[in-house]
């Protein structure tokens, strides 16, 4: 997979970043994308800017939650790929790699600057977020077909 150009405005705002900033997350950008080929049912993604920060969307496939890059407020030797606070993919990385990252809160995901990119680990979180709402909708498809209801008429 190619990593897109950068569209003026996202280029504008990883310019904005420290250059130890910018380039790990030049790095994560290219993770995503490569993530997203290799995802089914992901779709091609929307590179945009949410609170002035590259975002990463499913926009066409809706097969995921969003993905935000951005620094870590309280200094410049870390990063910060960003996810919804309302999903439970924190939670479910912090599971799956206790001692991999460090996480803030139930929205952040906090890489070092330096050493190399925990590229396969961070692989694994960025497609689970690529696909959260696919998981979503076969849960429901599961319980329906559990429980033997129909699928509600559409309005």
């Amino acid at each position: 997979m190619v990593t897109p150009q950068l569209s003026r405005d996202v280029s504008r705002a990883f310019e904005a970043f420290p250059l130890p900033v910018r380039r790990r997350l030049l790095e994560v950008r290219k993770l995503i994308f490569t993530t997203a080929a290799a995802c089914d049912g992901v779709g091609p993604l929307l590179e945009t800017l949410k609170w002035g920060e590259p975002a990463y969307l499913t926009q066409q496939t809706g097969s995921g939650s969003t993905i935000r890059l951005g620094q870590v407020k309280d200094g410049e030797q870390r990063c910060a790929v960003l996810f919804n606070c309302r999903t439970t993919l924190i939670e479910t990385f912090r599971e799956r790699f206790p001692d991999e990252f460090e996480y803030r809160a139930n929205r952040a995901l906090v890489l070092k600057l330096t050493g190399v990119l925990p590229a396969a680990p961070l692989s694994i979180c960025l497609s689970l977020a690529l696909t959260y709402h696919l998981g979503a909708r076969n849960s429901v498809r599961e319980l329906r077909r559990a429980h033997n209801r129909p699928r509600p008429a559409r309005r």
